[in-house]
């Protein structure tokens, strides 16, 4: 059984992620009009002039996305939790109005009654827990399709980033539906789409609280018994050699929590004030003193 959990979370995580996505846009996107991107931004707008399900049309708009990835990406992992993806996304979709969450009293029902005409909630909320879906989806190691599969398509054979090709093929759409929806709508929509991206991010690599400091200066041992000392933090000695003068001076390298950088700040004030520190922003730190390293 251990050696089937790490496949069978993934897969239980992109189940929930569909879930949470579809919820997202029964909720929040489509009764405000504000189309979500993507294959299910299409989807909507076909919707809108035909009143085909949008779940159906969710399916069959990411097969022939679904075909260039296979072809292009390959894999059997992608191919296996690509399809997943879809095919619950798009059922949960269409399955979620016939549950008593949508019935004429259900709490979906009274939810959307609650938010009709506020779009900027409808966009707020709609964004964070689609994109907590998909920073699931992305810690399964997985896709969405639809945006998700071009994106990467650019990327590997383009070298267009990630977030790039996300932005290019989702602002297409949210414009082309900017003439059906309205452009207040479509504004709204790219908000919409931007905190999307952070929820996703704050998901797949948490809050961004470690941070990482390089110090360049003349008291290494100092400073290092310090921080080990009243930290308990592990530091790195480098050597280091300055381009204008051609001196070899070292060069420390630490990782600490946010809340850590106000004492360092203190201890490199005290032991050298003519020192040089610079401190960055890591996403994640995996190991010994933080989260422990596992897939």
């Amino acid at each position: 059984m251990k050696k089937y959990w790490p496949a069978f979370r993934d897969y239980l995580l992109i189940i929930v992620a569909a879930l949470l996505q579809a919820l997202s846009l029964r909720l929040f996107f489509i009764p405000a009009d504000l189309a979500s991107g993507g294959v299910s931004g299409i989807s909507q707008l076909i919707n809108h002039f035909t009143g085909w399900p949008i779940g159906v049309m969710i399916l069959l708009g990411n097969l022939p996305l679904f075909a260039l990835g296979w072809r292009f990406l390959g894999g059997v992992r992608f191919a296996l939790r690509t399809a997943v993806a879809i095919f619950m996304f798009s059922a949960f979709t269409d399955l979620l109005l016939q549950t008593p969450l949508f019935a004429a009293n259900g709490a979906g029902t009274r939810l959307i009654d609650d938010l009709q005409g506020d779009i900027f909630l409808n966009a707020l909320y709609g964004a964070i827990i689609s994109g907590i879906g998909y920073g699931l989806v992305y810690r399964a190691r997985g896709t969405s399709g639809g945006s998700d599969i071009l994106a990467r398509i650019l990327n590997h054979y383009q070298g267009v980033p990630m977030t790039q090709g996300y932005l290019m093929v989702d602002t297409v759409v949210i414009l082309g539906a900017g003439f059906v929806f309205g452009w207040k709508a479509a504004l709204y929509a790219m908000i919409a789409l931007y905190v999307s991206g952070l929820a996703a991010e704050t998901t797949l690599e948490g809050g961004g609280t470690v941070r990482t400091a390089m110090i360049v200066t003349g008291e290494p041992e100092a400073i290092s018994e310090r921080v080990l000392e009243e930290l308990e933090r592990g530091v790195t000695i480098l050597e280091g050699t300055g381009a204008y003068t051609g001196a070899e001076r070292p060069v420390l390298y630490c990782v600490i929590t946010r809340a850590e950088v106000a004492t360092l700040k203190a201890i490199i004030h005290e032991v050298d004030p003519r020192a040089f520190m610079v401190i960055g922003v890591a996403h994640e730190a995996l190991g010994e003193g933080f989260r422990p390293l596992k897939t």
